[in-house]
Order: structure tokens, then sequence, then C-alpha cells
């Protein structure tokens, strides 16, 4: 297996957003270098204030609330303090969204386009949610 994987993450479900973070984490944790171009309507939950709550789309994401566990949004941070993460918001969908760098979390890395994150993807696994 390659040591670099390389996530697109542009789903606003609480399925698919638990997902691409548990596969960041366990990516990260077992050595592999993971970068992530969130987009689309992925971008709104890494707003640093009022990120909305991720929609479930059925039973399990109804579950992982219920049963409180980890939030996206925290497995995702604790995998970039790892060192291995880094996170880049699309800058289309910053422009889109009236966001600027100040609006996000700060473990975000700067902005990005996606023709540059695509133009970086050799030699690594992509994944999509």
């Amino acid at each position: 297996m390659s040591d670099r994987l390389s996530i697109i993450v542009t789903s606003g479900s609480r399925e698919k957003m638990q997902m691409a973070a548990m596969t960041t984490a366990v990516a990260a944790a077992g050595g592999s270098d993971v970068d992530l171009f969130v987009s689309m309507n992925a971008l709104q939950y890494f707003r640093r204030e009022g990120a909305p709550e991720a929609p479930a789309e059925g039973e399990v994401g109804q579950a992982l609330e219920a049963r409180h566990a980890p939030r996206f949004q925290d497995l995702f941070a604790q995998a970039v303090d790892l060192g291995s993460v880094k996170i880049y918001p699309c800058s289309m969908a910053m422009d889109v969204l009236s966001l600027g760098p100040g609006d996000l979390v700060p473990y975000l890395e700067k902005p990005t386009g996606l023709t540059k994150f695509l133009a970086e993807l050799e030699g690594s696994y992509v994944l999509s949610f």
C-alpha cells in the first residue's frame, strides 16, 4: 500500500463525514501521509463559529449521535495533531460561501484549488466521500 492517501470530501451527510474522518485518523495513526481536499457541502463543517450539525442520511447517522460517537470534527482535528494530515479548503467553495481563512478552523492549510490538488495526486491512493 502507498504511504500516501488523498481524500476528496464534498458530502454534507453525517455518515460520509464520519467515514472520511475515521479513514483519515486510521491512516494517519498507521503512518500514512494524508491530504484532504474539503469542498462543496463539506466545507461548512469546518467553520470556526456557527458550523451546522451534519444531517443523518439514515439509521447509522442517527445512531452515531444517539450513542455519542466521537464527532467527525474532533477526529479530523486529532488526525491533524498527529502531524501527517493536511486539510485544504477549496478556494472556490470559500468564494461561493463568502468565507475567508479566518472564518475556518485554525488547523486547515492555506486554501487551494481543485486543479492544484489534483495535480499533486501522483503516487497516492485517492478516495472520495
